[in-house]
């Protein structure tokens, strides 16, 4: 199956003087298979996900970083950068190869003057809101406070403040990347610039990103929570949510969901469990105007729950975080599409119902608004005139119950794909082969792949959504 296609590519026995040689360079821990802990370090998000690298290099800096890539490229040798390890593909580790793993470095640098931050690598964004908020600022960030930082990042970066202040990748400033030389370069506007065009959307291609510089805006306590209605109304409250989006100001971000209402808190205990359909609203506007702007939602039905107030930004960004713990067994698939038509909101209506377990996702995500008013040209990212991506994400302890969960998923999306506008984005993209991979970049592939082509011409950083090197 697609989600499950791993890097075979296996290494020969290793030259244990290189090995050393390269262990000597390191301020942080080399790992290997017989050492203690092995098992663990070799874990990433997804359960699915079963890989055995040769080593693992846990780097303390940017040094060790530039000789974990050297070292693997001078052996020949598969190379896996893990930041968060959030990513659902299971790229942040490979069979019989170096993983590059960042998760240690860490350190952030708020600047309240510029209202920029400089974070490392190994940061997710629950490091990056607690680092900020401090301030009263933000970055925009995703919906998971669990999520890494470089991952999003470079696969464009959705979240709760994606129609008022953009994607993540529209607000990054600058990135310290190793490339597959061993070169340390800074890639902005104004240094390295295809580079810095490329590494906004174009995923973990182009080298190992160190650390992201990122503008910050003032967002400190916003308005938001869930929304949820009984699923007998989910025909009416998938084009209430349509059309209220459709004139929503920037300042609302709300996404609608299908869900096992979650067993506690803030959930009254006679919905736990009830299979309900929702949108979950983030408000980054005057708090005085919030029961104005969300009325119409509050009229429809009345909702079953609502739990829209005031919350600390962090609070927000975290507060889905236990529904989404590391190690179950994660299949998803996605899909850009222009507008929720009606025809869409039937195949929505068919499978979303069915939604497997409690842990599982079907979001629709604006990306309309600031994120819309970038060209398409502009970054990597492509997908600008989309309004919405929709990921179907079946979530799940049990391997036993993968035929069932992949059916759903793969069901779901060939009965909605009809409606897409093109390509997935990136972050939600699992194995699904080189024309898919295409689809997503859309009309900025062949560029990405010139650049490739001249930052990475021998394809050392494949284990990802592959854009294969051009001249």
């Amino acid at each position: 199956m697609d989600a499950m296609m791993r890097d075979t590519t296996r290494s020969s026995a290793l030259d244990e003087g290189a090995v050393a040689t390269f262990r000597a360079r390191l301020r942080g821990a080399l790992i290997r298979p017989d050492d203690p802990g092995y098992d663990q370090a070799r874990k990433v998000w997804n359960g699915m996900i079963d890989r055995r690298p040769a080593l693992i290099a846990r780097c303390a800096g940017v040094a060790d970083v530039i000789a974990a890539v050297g070292f693997a490229r001078e052996q020949g040798l598969p190379i896996a950068i893990r930041g968060g390890s959030h990513n659902v593909t299971g790229h942040a580790v490979c069979d019989g190869g170096v993983v590059v793993d960042l998760s240690g470095m860490k350190g952030i640098r708020v600047d309240p003057e510029r209202r920029t931050v400089r974070a490392e690598g190994g940061c997710t964004w629950g490091d990056l809101d607690h680092a900020t908020h401090a301030f009263g600022l933000a970055a925009p960030g995703g919906i998971i406070s669990t999520t890494g930082i470089a991952g999003l990042t470079l696969g464009g970066g959705i979240g709760h403040l994606t129609r008022k202040y953009g994607l993540s990748c529209d607000n990054l400033i600058s990135a310290d990347v190793v490339l597959a030389d061993g070169r340390f370069v800074t890639a902005s506007a104004e240094t390295e610039p295809d580079l810095f065009w490329a590494l906004r959307g174009g995923g973990g291609n182009f080298g190992v990103v160190t650390s992201f510089e990122f503008k910050l805006h003032s967002v400190s306590t916003v308005m938001g929570g869930p929304f949820l209605w009984p699923l007998a109304q989910a025909r009416e409250v998938l084009r209430l949510y349509r059309n209220f989006m459709n004139s929503a100001p920037d300042d609302f971000n709300g996404f609608f969901a299908f869900l096992k209402v979650p067993p506690g808190p803030p959930f009254p205990v006679e919905l736990h469990n009830t299979t309900m359909c929702g949108v979950v609203a983030a408000y980054t506007g005057p708090h005085a105007k919030a029961d104005e702007v969300v009325a119409p939602l509050r009229r429809f039905g009345p909702p079953a729950l609502d739990h829209f107030g005031p919350l600390p930004f962090p609070v927000l960004q975290s507060i889905f975080d236990p529904l989404v713990p590391e190690g179950l067994q994660n299949y998803w698939k996605a899909d850009f599409v222009n507008e929720l038509s009606d025809e869409a909101i039937e195949a929505h209506l068919k499978y979303g119902p069915k939604i497997p377990t409690v842990n599982s996702a079907v979001h629709i995500y604006p990306v309309s608004g600031a994120a819309n008013r970038v060209p398409k040209n502009d970054t990597a990212y492509f997908y600008r005139d989309a309004k919405y991506v929709h990921v179907l994400a079946a979530m799940y302890p049990d391997p036993a119950d993968t035929a069932k969960n992949v059916a759903w998923v793969r069901d779901y999306w060939s009965a909605l794909h009809p409606y897409a506008s093109g390509g997935a984005y990136v972050n939600f993209l699992m194995e699904e082969g080189d024309e898919r991979i295409r689809e997503t970049f859309g009309g900025n592939y062949e560029r990405l792949a010139r650049i490739k082509g001249r930052y990475d011409p021998t394809n050392l950083f494949r284990l990802n959504q592959n854009i294969r090197p051009s001249s």
